[in-house]
């Protein structure tokens, strides 16, 4: 099962809502647990669901956390908020686009790779594909089919953006990618339009979920739909 906290059990705090945390390519719950202490100290409830991504396509992938998502979204009393990285962004985009949650809030995505990847691309053509990133693989390259790009739907919802422009490593991030970008996804595909906020922070694709910055961003955005400058 995955981890569920519930805030606002004692007499002094108040649940506002609840936040449904995705995680990104390769990684599991517990990358996101800085993430879910901000958004439990904010008072929200929090679900954070494991997926096993390498076997999976990102349509299975929602098919998984689907009823994981519903059985917590009855127990709230407030607007049910998502919080993504990386692939995450893409897997609540293809959920939202099959089904939208009755108290729908909003949505913060962490460097996600909307426009694809040129990482990604790479490893199609040495044929790594299948062994880095599984499944998923056809959504996070840069040149989708229009049926992969179909199931990811439009944004039309409340949407705020958090890239990253400060890879660990800065030398192969410049060669290997367009510039800036945060060591895996460029700045530029993070962005997509229906988005209603979009911030760059410096700070790298891997260890963003654990920094401060981010995070006070994040809880920014969920409270009042936009990010602090």
């Amino acid at each position: 099962m995955p981890p569920v906290h519930r805030a606002g059990t004692s007499e002094d705090s108040v649940t506002v809502g609840g936040v449904v945390l995705l995680h990104g390519h390769g990684r599991t719950a517990g990358s996101m647990r800085s993430l879910a202490r901000g958004a439990r100290n904010a008072g929200y409830a929090t679900l954070a669901p494991s997926y096993g991504w390498r076997g999976l396509s990102l349509r299975e992938i929602v098919a998984r956390v689907d009823p994981l998502i519903a059985d917590f979204e009855t127990k709230q009393a407030g607007p049910l908020h998502f919080v993504t990285h990386s692939l995450g962004g893409l897997v609540v985009r293809a959920f939202l686009a099959m089904r939208r949650p009755a108290q729908f809030g909003r949505v913060v995505m962490l460097a996600p790779p909307n426009g694809g990847s040129e990482l990604a691309d790479l490893l199609y053509r040495i044929r790594l594909d299948r062994l880095v990133l599984g499944r998923v693989g056809p959504h996070l390259r840069t040149g989708r089919r229009a049926e992969d790009e179909a199931l990811l739907g439009t944004v039309d919802f409340d949407c705020g953006i958090i890239a990253a422009d400060r890879p660990i490593d800065p030398i192969f991030p410049r060669i290997l990618l367009p510039w800036p970008n945060d060591g895996k996804v460029t700045v530029a595909a993070t962005r997509v339009q229906g988005m209603h906020d979009h911030i760059v922070l410096p700070v790298s694709h891997t260890l963003m979920v654990h920094d401060r910055r981010v995070v006070a961003q994040t809880m920014a955005y969920l409270e009042r739909g936009a990010f602090r400058r």
